[in-house]
């Protein structure tokens, strides 16, 4: 198995199989990390192919025409798109390289389950079986029915609908690996 990757700010991943409410708990989850004065970068693993970009904008063109990557930026926002022709998987230890220069106090990594990162795993009963639950990586768990799962002794256990505490062990966890 690989070693941990790190960087210079904890990375935390959420491990879930789909429909089980990452984004959903993420949603809810983050203004929480924000109040604790925490930033949060968030590297979002998409299974399908994706554009941010549209049809007969400037940077479409310049991006169909063999630039790369494009930087589109304004006063609100900005966005950096690379193509990656040939490539399988992302690699997540190179997307956490270009978050340094933005010093995030945690990372949240949903998706990329099979990468060597702590991680808060959601389970749902009914939804994918219980082998996630388990494995080096399992930081916390947080369930929806906590009596109904067998977990490694020591791994703290969470309520997946109560938001609070899942805040307040996120923040446990980020001083803990200061």
């Amino acid at each position: 198995m690989r070693d941990e990757l790190t960087a210079s700010f904890p990375i935390l991943g959420i491990a879930a199989w789909s429909g089980t409410g990452k984004t959903t708990l993420l949603e809810k989850l983050l203004p929480q990390l924000n109040e604790h004065g925490l930033q949060v970068a968030v590297i979002k693993h998409a299974h399908h192919s994706f554009d941010v970009d549209q049809p007969g904008k400037d940077s479409y063109q310049l991006r169909s025409a063999g630039a790369a990557p494009v930087l589109v930026a304004s006063h609100q926002r900005f966005a950096l798109m690379q193509e990656t022709p040939g490539q399988e998987e992302p690699d997540l230890a190179k997307l956490i390289a270009m978050l340094v220069p933005h010093h995030p106090d945690l990372v949240i990594v949903e998706g990329f389950k099979t990468w060597p990162i702590p991680k808060l795993v959601l389970y749902r009963d009914g939804i994918g079986d219980a082998s996630i639950l388990t494995g080096k990586w399992v930081a916390a768990i947080a369930a929806n029915r906590l009596s109904s799962i067998d977990v490694t002794e020591g791994v703290p256990r969470l309520d997946l609908d109560d938001i609070d505490a899942i805040a307040r062990w996120v923040v446990a966890w980020i001083n803990a690996k200061k």
